[in-house]
C-alpha cells in the first residue's frame, strides 16, 4: 500500500528488517528505554513488527525516512496502534500527525471498529497523548493483554461513532 500524506511526505508499506526502518526502530526503542521502565516498556522489536497481524509503515519527505507507525489486528475489530515515532529532527513538521492519518484511514477501509493504543504516562509522552486526544482518542481501560501500570496510558477511538 502506498499513500501520499501530503505534497511534503510519501507513506509506503515497509519490512521492519529493512535497513532504513531497522535504524528507526532501534531509535525509537532506545528512546522507550530511556523514558520507562523496562517491564512498562511495550514498544515491538524488529520481529515483533514482522509478525502477520502488523501492517508497518515508513513515511520520507525527500526519500528520507523520518517517521514510521503500525497498526496491529486484535482480532475482535479492533486495531492497536504501534510504534510511532518521528525522528526527533523531524518533530512539528506534521510527520507525526500524517502517519496518523494515513493508519487511521487505513483502519477505516479495513472496516476496523476501533483503533486503540498504549502510550506512556510520564511528561516526555505529553506531546504524543495531545496529538492523539486531537484526533479524538480518549482514555480507556487497558486492552487486549496490557494491565494496569503507573507508567502507562490506555487510549481508543472508537471508529464507528467517529464516522
Amino acid at each position: 500500500m502506498t499513500a501520499t500524506a501530503s505534497a511534503a511526505f510519501d507513506i509506503t508499506a515497509a519490512r521492519p528488517s529493512d535497513p532504513e526502518a531497522t535504524a528507526l526502530i532501534r531509535r525509537h526503542l532506545a528512546q522507550m528505554a530511556a523514558q520507562s521502565p523496562e517491564e512498562s516498556c511495550h514498544a515491538m522489536d524488529i520481529s515483533g513488527l514482522e509478525g502477520p497481524e502488523v501492517k508497518f509503515f515508513l513515511l520520507r519527505r525527500s526519500g528520507r525516512a523520518l517517521a514510521m507507525g503500525a497498526l496491529k489486528d486484535l482480532g475482535d475489530g479492533a486495531r492497536e496502534l504501534k510504534s510511532m515515532h518521528t525522528l526527533v529532527e523531524a518533530r512539528g513538521s506534521g510527520a507525526g500527525r500524517a502517519m496518523l492519518e494515513f493508519l487511521l484511514d487505513l483502519a477505516r477501509s479495513e472496516q476496523a471498529a476501533a483503533v486503540c493504543l498504549e502510550t506512556g504516562s510520564t511528561d516526555d509522552f505529553l506531546p504524543s497523548r495531545r496529538l492523539y486526544e486531537s484526533f479524538g482518542f480518549a482514555p480507556c481501560p487497558p486492552f487486549a493483554d496490557y494491565a494496569e501500570d503507573p507508567w502507562s496510558v490506555f487510549m481508543r477511538l472508537d471508529l464507528r461513532a467517529a464516522a
